[in-house]
């Protein structure tokens, strides 16, 4: 019984330092090649995978396992300037299970105000306005620091580079770059007359060609982008929802579909 116990335990360990390679490989593709290599489902179900594991085996911890930190997209090479975030540019949660979501309900405070929007599958990015200045634009990097591509994201007609009198000193607005796929087909077109290889999807589309070093060849690219977040010290509302619609009063691009629920 005892060998059979180690057996398992063996193939378990096995698994897990399968489980951190696979996913390292799998986010380096994604974010820094643009190459991805698994579905966003499998990718997920992995790492939950791995997360059990790791929970049923705290004597394996590794404070280098993807299951604590969030994929890069920092490149060694990049030609741009890397900083610090203010916050955290952390990866939302998700789920794929409907009794997962019925359950996180439960576990509310009576009478909350949920607000359900679309999720965008872009690029992260981080704008920094100081006393109404767009001042920098960055990617969501290793979530503690990014690559600051401000001057491509200043091709993107829909972002105000500057704000109006009443917007706070400071404040962040994060959203999602994306490439539409009207534009992204066009691009693919070009790029299959040229023989180059295609890109796999618009989100690594939008991922490349925003750290291109060449900002007109970006802006004809034609990327957009959509806003659903505010941080700072002195916003203003006080929910989530009425700074969303502030945002949309400043002229930021925030997506009409967002809809604030009680159930």
């Amino acid at each position: 019984m005892l060998d059979l116990f180690s057996s398992i335990e063996s193939q378990e360990h096995d698994e897990i330092l399968r489980l951190r390679q696979e996913l390292e490989e799998a986010n380096r593709l994604y974010y820094v090649e643009n190459m991805p290599v698994l579905s966003d489902r499998a990718f997920d179900e992995k790492m939950r995978r791995l997360q059990d594991l790791e929970a049923a085996h705290p004597e394996w911890d590794d404070p280098h396992s993807p299951t604590r930190h969030v994929g890069s997209d920092v490149s060694k090479n990049s030609k741009f300037a890397q900083i610090q975030h203010r916050y955290p540019m952390l990866s939302l949660g998700n789920t794929y299970s409907r009794s997962e979501i019925e359950d996180w309900v439960r576990h509310l405070p009576d009478n909350v105000e949920i607000i359900a929007e679309l999720k965008y599958d872009g690029l992260s990015i981080s704008l920094w306005y100081e006393h109404g200045e767009l001042v920098h634009a960055l990617t969501r990097g290793d979530g503690v620091k990014g690559d600051d591509v401000l001057r491509n994201i200043l091709t993107i007609p829909e972002i105000p580079k500057r704000l109006p009198y009443d917007a706070p000193d400071h404040v962040e607005l994060r959203g999602e770059v994306l490439l539409p796929w009207k534009n992204f087909e066009r691009l693919n077109q070009e790029r299959a007359s040229q023989e180059e290889p295609l890109f796999a999807n618009p989100r690594n589309a939008a991922s490349g060609t925003l750290k291109l070093l060449d900002p007109q060849e970006v802006e004809r690219r034609g990327l957009t982008c959509f806003l659903y977040y505010l941080l700072g010290e002195s916003l203003p509302g006080t929910t989530h929802f009425e700074r969303l619609i502030k945002a949309r009063e400043w002229g930021f691009p925030v997506a009409p579909w967002s809809k604030s629920c009680k159930t």
